[in-house]
């Protein structure tokens, strides 16, 4: 089965109760059973729907259906990106952890992993890419490395095999933030990763009408269950310990849920990733080659152009497509926020994989908080300008940008 059919029909069918082609939203808090029946849902012994928060039948048709496509056991659907990263993590973390992170990741994530360090959970990040300066990084307190396939904004791209490799050598799991490549790219637990993470608010979605998150595990890892004490209490459950305890633990008591109706939006959005995220990553890399022709545009930097760093890995992970994202460096921040208030079709928002093309200045927005070297660090600069490339007809982007750049 090829990708755009499973999308479309793998662990997918008319609902078995009314035949509807589209997975009812059950808009319900909670759901009735004997009281024989709720005792034996609660041990475990019997399958069954006890309440939203918990887990729901639409909620778990897109769960289903998205742990499928990254070839995993089982997922679990949030209420955020960010919610999902942060249960993704704290799962199997404690005072005394560390986290080795790469360094060109989201801002709103490195955000999260210095609010970590108040609970006693030390991050630290290698300083670039390379397998080298993963490993130096690593101590007896190490529990997990994390990365994204495709840095944003810095568009830095690591080797996911390698550091599988280096993971699984030093009895750790690798987790990794799938969001802006998204399956059709590529699914990382085919190449080694242990979790993987999502913001379904982006390209999985789709359409910017849902926030919403989703962790799914490969099921592969052999966790050693005194090192992951806390996963101890679900040995029972063998591979799906990771889940068992994500479902049973955290994820029930902290209540980070995503809704029935943003479950819905998602599968909804979710048929069409396919067709998209084609479009998506064939307008990038025009815009991109395109954008390189103008000496107001001091640089480009898209994993797709052939001086990019990250090219020869990028290819050999995704194939011939590159994403969605790029950079642009202008000379200066009062020229980036012309530029921005310049362009009729971009629209200036903090979102990411919309069908419309988004744009947004990074310094003063997504990484407001952090200090110039933390920013320099992942690749913000002041006059950085990020460029998420939507489904416009590409002449139409290439006569905006054009006019936007003449302005300069």
């Amino acid at each position: 089965m090829r990708f755009n059919t499973m999308l479309l029909h793998l662990n997918y069918g008319p609902d078995e109760k009314t035949g509807a082609s589209l997975t009812p939203i059950y808009q319900s808090t909670s759901f009735s059973h004997s009281a024989e029946e709720l005792e034996n849902i609660f041990k475990g012994s019997e399958y069954g729907f006890t309440y939203t928060r918990i887990n729901n039948p639409t909620i778990e048709a897109f769960e289903r259906r998205i742990a499928s496509l990254e070839s995993g056991i089982g997922a679990v659907a949030c209420s955020s990106g960010m919610a999902a990263i942060t249960l993704a993590i704290l799962n199997i973390l404690k005072t005394g952890d560390e986290i080795l992170s790469s360094s060109g990741i989201f801002g709103g994530t490195y955000e999260l992993f210095k609010d970590f360090e108040n609970f006693g959970i030390t991050v630290k990040f290698a300083k670039d890419n390379s397998i080298d300066a993963f490993k130096e990084s690593i101590t007896n307190n190490t529990k997990l490395i994390y990365i994204e396939t495709i840095g944003n904004p810095k568009l830095d791209v690591p080797d996911i095999k390698s550091l599988s490799v280096l993971a699984h050598e030093n009895k750790i799991p690798l987790i990794v933030d799938n969001t802006v490549t998204t399956p059709y790219l590529i699914r990382p637990i085919e190449m080694g990763a242990d979790i993987v993470i999502h913001s379904t608010s982006k390209f999985i979605n789709g359409h910017g009408n849902s926030i919403g998150g989703i962790i799914v595990d490969s099921g592969k890892f052999n966790w050693d269950f005194n090192k992951y004490s806390m996963l101890k209490k679900f040995e029972k459950y063998g591979q799906f310990a990771y889940l068992a305890k994500l479902r049973k633990g955290l994820f029930r008591n902290i209540g980070a849920c995503m809704s029935p109706f943003n479950a819905y939006l998602n599968n909804l959005g979710l048929e069409t990733l396919g067709i998209r995220m084609e479009r998506l990553c064939q307008n990038a890399y025009e815009l991109a080659v395109f954008l390189k022709e103008f000496d107001k545009v001091l640089s480009v930097n898209y994993p797709g152009l052939k001086e990019s760093p990250f090219h020869d890995i990028a290819k050999r992970q995704f194939g011939d497509k590159f994403g969605a994202i790029l950079t642009i460096r202008v000379g200066s921040k009062e020229k980036a926020y012309k530029m921005i208030n310049s362009l009729k079709y971009a629209t200036n928002i903090t979102n990411i994989g919309d069908t419309r093309t988004l744009i947004i200045h990074p310094s003063s927005t997504i990484f407001a908080e952090s200090s110039d070297e933390e920013k320099k660090f992942m690749g913000v600069f002041d006059d950085l300008i990020r460029i998420c490339v939507g489904l416009e007809d590409i002449e139409d982007l290439k006569e905006d940008f054009k006019q936007a750049i003449d302005r300069l």
